[in-house]
């Protein structure tokens, strides 16, 4: 049974990862000109392919690594420097302005008329940061059943967190300020950097190790 420490810490990560607050804004102006029924379904279609998604890169990355020859522990370096790289960018406030421009491509594409799986769940939400993380959580928890147990209830739990957030889309862009969403963003890159070194610490020792 993963730690409480170990537990929290894979909480913080995958939250911090995927950005509810972040992203609510962005849900606000792609469902733009929808009922508010229209708009929950769409919430609710996108995390519901998010956590799929999500889920079997968490309970089947592990084999994909293997069949490519990469070492868990090798993965934890690549993996480390990409959250890094993010964490990065929120500090910076630069993934808000990279989301809102692949949302605005999509909005301006006659093409997209189904917005849940593409690009709302992937790549907004289940994006190439959010599967390295559940990738290294899962390595991290454990590849028993109560392991691979773990990271599923937590990315569940995160992406029903995701949901109530895309739902009170337009409370936050009416009633917090910009700057109070941005100071939290960067409050929460500094977070995301911290793990990020810690994933590339314990994959450097562990190369080492071996």
């Amino acid at each position: 049974m993963p730690s409480f420490d170990i537990l929290a810490s894979a909480f913080v990560t995958l939250f911090v990862i995927t950005d509810p607050p972040g992203l609510a804004p962005i849900f606000i102006g792609l469902t733009a000109g929808m009922s508010e029924a229209q708009r929950r379904r769409t919430a609710l279609h996108a995390v519901i392919i998010s956590v799929i998604v999500l889920a079997v890169f968490a309970l089947f990355g592990k084999v994909l690594l293997d069949a490519l020859g990469i070492t868990i522990h090798a993965f934890r370096v690549a993996g480390g420097l990409l959250l890094f790289w993010i964490a990065f960018e929120m500090v910076f406030e630069k993934r808000g302005e990279r989301k809102a421009d692949t949302a605005n491509k999509v909005v301006h594409d006659s093409h997209s008329s189904e917005i849940a799986a593409f690009p709302l769940a992937v790549p907004l939400i289940a994006g190439p940061g959010a599967i390295t993380a559940v990738i290294l959580l899962a390595g991290r928890l454990g590849t028993d059943a109560v392991g691979m147990a773990s990271i599923v209830v937590l990315i569940v739990i995160v992406m029903a967190i995701m949901f109530g957030f895309l739902l009170a889309g337009v409370f936050i862009d009416r009633f917090i300020s910009q700057s109070a969403r941005s100071i939290a963003t960067r409050l929460l890159g500094v977070i995301l950097s911290a793990l990020a070194v810690q994933f590339v610490a314990d994959g450097v020792k562990a190369l080492l190790a071996n």
